[in-house]
């Protein structure tokens, strides 16, 4: 007598698949010099969705992932998300920043408006054709959010693949954190003005009013804690942030990231916080990278989302160079310095994939759009350590140089 799989059983299948082909892929490809463990977990996600294995393999796709599993999965995403979120917050130095002010803010100003610009004019390219706009989006948000997605660097990935590179804790690898959290900062705050809903300022001015005064009690509080008390707490108000900013319309990424930039990065161990963040890309995020891939759509064409993507990735790494170039011109930069750090700040993946999920979930992007943005992030971190390590090999003197 046959046996009709459970919910449970399906689940339990799903992540079976999610932890097993991807390091299978890494492991055995040996991918980790073009392709680290996170990004091959991105395009597994995107194999496994409805563009590849859905048309492929209709029936064991709809067999495994089922609307049942798939909302189980996603509950396991949005937490995990909302924790990495979270401690790209913690992470971010403004204090260095600050003193190092005019080299943070030329640098991650060109940086960040120069891909912006060029990805806003891709953009507008695609406002010519139907099928990218998403049903609730309009033309304005549609450029500036491509825009941003061309522009973002992704903090949690830079410091993995510079951890990968051995140049962390060295003077280059903290000038181009401090680069990346400058540029942090705007990715929400434009995220937040994209979002603004005027049917609901009233909401949105309420939590950002009330937020202040809590924080301030927040921050009293934490000052008191032993560090074992303070990570209960963090992932209380981690959660209470997260439902307020969703409730006034923010959406709960927002108050995930709000979380860890009032956050202190001393009130944590430094080596706990690199665990955690370790222990979390391993254990729950490549759940979050399926439930992304299973929002992929080709239905525009298969062809026209490839080229979308290409011309989003020309636009985004030239934007990024051109941008780190011109600040290293004004700031009197050595040759070659400009283009390591470009290609660093160009990294994406978690960030950009987190961002654009949001702007789906709001309706201002369609999935096809959110494919081809995939793609561009997915290709442009694939770049980094390939054509970075050779550089870095050839100017050692740079990695000692403090600015």
């Amino acid at each position: 007598m046959s046996h009709a799989m459970n919910t449970t059983e399906l689940f339990l299948l799903a992540m079976i698949i999610i932890f097993t082909l991807p390091y299978l892929i890494w492991r055995l490809g040996k991918t980790d010099y073009y392709a680290p463990l996170v990004v091959v977990q991105i395009i597994t996600g995107i194999l496994l969705g409805p563009g590849v294995m859905g048309k492929a393999f209709p029936e064991y796709y709809q067999f495994i992932f089922t609307p049942a599993v798939i909302q189980s999965l996603n509950g396991i995403a949005w937490w995990a998300v909302m924790i990495f979120v979270m401690i790209a917050g913690i992470e971010l130095d403004l204090k260095k920043a600050w003193e190092h002010r005019r080299e943070s803010l030329v640098t991650a100003g060109f940086a960040l408006v120069t891909p912006l610009a060029f990805g806003a004019v891709a953009a507008i390219g695609m406002l010519q054709y139907a099928g990218w706009v998403g049903p609730k989006g309009m033309d304005w948000q549609f450029v500036l959010g491509v825009g941003m997605a061309c522009a973002v660097t992704a903090l949690p990935i830079l410091i993995l693949l510079m951890e990968k590179l051995e140049i962390l804790r060295q003077p280059i690898g903290q000038r181009i954190l401090r680069y990346a959290s400058v540029d942090d900062i705007a990715i929400w705050g434009v995220l937040a003005l994209i979002l603004l809903d005027w049917e609901r300022v009233g909401r949105q001015a309420g939590f950002l009013l009330a937020f202040i005064p809590i924080t301030l009690l927040y921050r009293k509080l934490m000052s008191k804690l032993q560090e074992r008390d303070r990570w209960f707490v963090i992932l209380i108000w981690l959660a209470l942030c997260g439902f307020a900013a969703d409730w006034a319309g923010l959406h709960y990424m927002v108050g995930a990231f709000l979380a860890g930039a009032v956050s202190d990065a001393d009130w944590f161990a430094q080596e706990t916080l690199d665990q955690l963040r370790h222990h979390i890309l391993l254990v729950v995020m490549p759940v979050f990278f399926l439930s992304t891939g299973l929002r992929t759509n080709w239905e525009v064409g298969g062809a026209a989302v490839f080229i979308a993507a290409a011309v989003l990735l020309v636009a985004s790494v030239s934007g990024k160079l051109i941008g780190v170039r011109i600040a290293g011109r004004i700031l009197g930069w050595a040759p070659g310095e400009a283009s390591i750090i470009g290609w660093l700040l160009q990294t994406k993946a978690l960030i950009m994939i987190i961002f654009v999920n949001i702007l789906l979930d709001k309706g201002i992007i369609t999935s096809e759009t959110f494919t081809a943005l995939l793609l561009m992030a997915v290709a442009s971190t694939m770049l980094t350590i390939p054509v970075v390590y050779p550089k870095l090999q050839r100017m050692k003197e740079l990695v000692f140089r403090t600015a």
